[in-house]
């Protein structure tokens, strides 16, 4: 086909090629508003937004080679696996992701990107592509399965392999086209030219409609960092109708993750950005008040309610699975409305309309749907507030082994009622309730019966705080404490004397991950009292006790030279260890959020004024500790989590997934990892004048 446009006719889908007018005029446009690149482990990554596209590049190096591009809308994705190589090999970004759009056969617009890589393999053999919702592109990944209504046929034409599809209810879909613009095409491969290596053209588009980007003017007020690679992860993730988890593997709406960042950033946000992360979740309460963990979009809804013979068609999937986010949403909004909003903003706030993504076509209050939640808690703690034994505390639902933020299988040691929802979120959340009553704000939204439910929050809460953290205590005896450390030391390859000389014989005090099917604690020290520092009001010796448990070099505490680990089974049996390793997705690996989460509860004990000069102390000793190695890891702070290995005699990061063992692979940009735009290191006190 000659002339200024050159269309390909591939699976129902009108392609653009190279010379198309809709590629010109995309070149000589004005500079992306969003495009920046990062390589993380074995994973080059590459983001561009603009307008109605938003896009994710990543090219995988070593000796699995892929391609995948990750888009917000509708979650969707496509990606393309070759055959394993003889050797690694890595890319080269040649050409940055630039924005396109073009029509499909029926005129219906896709909008992805165009960029350019190299490659040094001596040959490409593709082995399959998936073009769908990230979430089956993630089970390829994993499991290397994906329903078979999303197989997209593959189609040669001279130098380009081609791969599109409509949606599985004819809807716009998707399309990948991979040009080799150095090298050949050989019997369905791909060929290197002479010196090598590979170049090739990708183009990759998604018809899942675009959301509308929050920009960075939008998002952040002057209190907020500058720290480039933090800003940039938020813009990609933030948008008028939700913020995302993390890209590339959660580019969709998360309760937990929504909440946690907005809470941790919100001395950073300005009110808009805070209000289109609370109003995200209040669209997606069920109708008893339960907050949403996650949505299935688009072909994954699609497909979902097709296997379950459910209505709905595309509309979202809805998964109220956890339990954590439930009594997340009162404290954050407490924090927001009674904090950081004028009362004007807050009356404003609550008196909006919000559509239901839960129910589509019906719609409420902001405020109807708080006060909704708010009830919904009071009922669901009743039962150990008048009766407060562990059998009465807040468990993860039957027949899951997740229920909160550690939400892979192995993630709370097989427990059932989780320390930070039981002995932290619950109070908070209750506390929230009264809060929010006294001050007035939810007059207009309360029936009476709402209004006397709110009314024993106050009292509700003071049982629980009293109650429920001392049935997660531990306290293991310094010479049984030094010998399990001394053990597991040798067991993972790290030097127990650091740990031993911190413990100076004496107990290992801490609070149990969770608690088990009956009632007795999982021994696993972890990362979860952050949680009761943001939230909570220890006691001066309980804070001292467990600061500083945390604080203490691993394996006696969580601290290392690059950052506190989340776990340490240390003090658990050796089966429980083999589960909670450096590889594990909760296991003994650095989660960076959750190190923010500490550093912002430490400032906020910190700041107040009742804690004995003992009790500062550990916690100035604990915050200069926990900074030092923040600053350490400065470069992957903006990761999901990472590793580490233990070699010539130090700790040194390894990003999550670059090892054969690791069960997954982390996110290049996640939402909870960029509050350090907010959670800042502790100004340096004035020096004192002679």
């Amino acid at each position: 086909m000659r002339g200024s446009m050159r269309l390909l006719l591939v699976g129902g889908l009108l392609l653009a090629g190279t010379s198309t007018a809709a590629m010109a005029q995309q070149r000589a446009a004005k500079a992306p508003e969003l495009a920046y690149s990062l390589t993380e482990g074995q994973n080059l990554n590459a983001f561009v937004r603009d307008g109605k596209v938003a896009a994710h590049l990543l090219l995988r190096n070593g000796s699995d080679p892929r391609i995948l591009v990750a888009f917000p809308a509708g979650n969707s994705g496509v990606g393309l696996w070759f055959q394993p190589l003889a050797r690694p090999a890595s890319w080269k970004l040649d050409q940055a992701p630039r924005p396109v759009t073009f029509a499909d056969a029926r005129g219906r617009p896709l909008h992805g990107i165009e960029s350019i890589a190299t490659i040094d393999a001596p040959r490409l053999a593709p082995k399959q592509a998936v073009l769908s919702n990230v979430r089956f592109l993630r089970d390829y990944q994993s499991v290397s399965r994906f329903p078979a209504e999303v197989a997209a046929p593959v189609r040669i034409e001279g130098d380009r392999i081609l791969y599109a599809r409509d949606r599985v209810d004819g809807a716009p879909g998707y399309s990948l086209e991979i040009q080799v613009l150095h090298g050949r095409i050989e019997k369905g491969e791909i060929v290197a030219g002479a010196n090598g290596r590979i170049q090739l053209r990708i183009v990759a588009a998604t018809g899942d409609t675009p959301l509308t980007g929050l920009s960075k003017a939008e998002l952040l007020n002057t209190h907020s960092a500058a720290d480039p690679a933090a800003r940039n992860a938020l813009a990609f993730l933030s948008y008028r109708e939700k913020f995302l988890a993390g890209s590339w593997r959660f580019d969709t709406y998360f309760g937990r993750d929504t909440l946690m960042s907005v809470r941790l950033l919100m001395p950073a946000l300005k009110g808009a950005a805070v209000e289109a992360g609370l109003g995200a979740v209040l669209a997606r309460l069920d109708r008893d008040g339960e907050v949403a963990h996650e949505e299935g979009l688009s072909e994954f809804a699609l497909i979902d309610h097709a296997q379950h013979k459910q209505p709905g068609g595309a509309a979202a999937t809805l998964d109220y699975g956890m339990v954590d986010d439930d009594y997340m949403l009162g404290p954050v909004s407490a924090d927001y409305l009674l904090g950081s909003a004028t009362r004007a903003a807050a009356r404003t706030f609550l008196a909006r309309t919000v559509q239901s993504e839960a129910n589509p076509g019906s719609s409420a209050s902001a405020g109807t749907l708080l006060v909704r939640n708010l009830r919904y808690v009071i009922d669901q703690v009743r039962p150990f507030a008048e009766d407060p034994r562990w059998s009465n505390l807040v468990a993860i639902h039957k027949g899951r082994l997740t229920g909160q933020w550690r939400d892979s299988e192995e993630g709370l040691g097989r427990g059932r009622y989780p320390y930070d929802v039981n002995a932290v979120f619950v109070p908070a959340a209750l506390e929230a309730a009264d809060k929010l009553l006294r001050a007035g704000l939810l007059d207009r939204y309360l029936t009476p019966d709402d209004r006397a439910a709110l009314e024993r929050a106050h009292a509700m809460a003071a049982t629980w705080r009293s109650k429920a953290p001392s049935l997660f205590a531990v306290e293991t005896p310094g010479p049984e404490a030094a010998a399990q450390v001394r053990a597991y030391a040798a067991r993972v390859g790290v030097p127990a004397a650091p740990a031993l000389v911190a413990l100076k014989g004496q107990p290992l005090r801490y609070h149990a991950i969770a608690l088990d099917d009956d009632g007795k604690p999982v021994p696993i020290i972890n990362s979860d009292e952050g949680f009761s520092l943001l939230f909570g009001h220890p006691d001066p010796a309980d804070l001292q006790a467990y600061v500083g448990a945390l604080a203490r070099p691993f394996p006696a505490g969580l601290m290392t030279d690059i950052g506190l680990l989340v776990a340490n089974p240390a003090l658990a049996g050796t089966e429980v260890q083999d589960r909670f390793t450096p590889a594990a997705y909760h296991g003994a690996v650095v989660w960076s959020w959750q190190q923010a989460l500490f550093a912002a509860g430490l400032e906020r004990q910190l700041a107040r004024t009742d804690l004995p000069p003992a009790t500062r102390a550990v916690l100035k000793d604990a915050q200069a500790k926990l900074w030092r190695a923040i600053q350490a890891t400065r470069a992957t702070q903006s990761s999901e989590l990472w590793s580490w290995a233990f070699e010539n005699g130090r700790y040194k990061v390894v990003a999550f997934g670059a090892g054969k063992a690791d069960v997954d692979e982390s996110n290049a940009a996640q939402l909870w990892s960029t509050v350090y735009l907010a959670v800042q290191p502790p100004k340096a006190a004035p020096a004192k004048k002679r």
